[in-house]
């Protein structure tokens, strides 16, 4: 009797190389575009939240100089209200001071 020896095989097929691959491009395929709206979720909570720093900061002027009838940005950073890094982001996201509210 003749006894069969089987040969260990070392490495991958291509079949079972393919196959990995093909899962993992799914796999990318889901999470990429899920990054993607996280990341504009993330900037639409700050801009949000700069408005509402913004805001309160005019507020808290306002009520330290009660017969102030305007404020602009340059008023806030020389009170101390904001700081310039503060306000170099709120006019990059197109933030603007118009009737004592900030508007977008």
């Amino acid at each position: 009797m003749k006894k069969r020896v089987k040969k260990m095989r070392e490495g991958f097929t291509l079949i079972e190389m393919t196959i990995v691959l093909f899962i993992i491009s799914l796999l990318i395929l889901i999470i990429i575009p899920n990054l993607s709206n996280q990341r504009k979720h993330a900037q639409s909570v700050h801009s949000s939240a700069m408005t509402e720093v913004v805001q309160a900061q005019i507020d808290a002027y306002f009520s330290q100089h009660p017969n102030a009838k305007s404020v602009s940005f340059p008023d806030l950073t020389k009170g101390g209200y904001l700081t310039a890094k503060q306000v170099k982001q709120a006019k990059d996201e197109g933030l603007k001071i118009a009737h004592n509210e900030v508007q977008k």
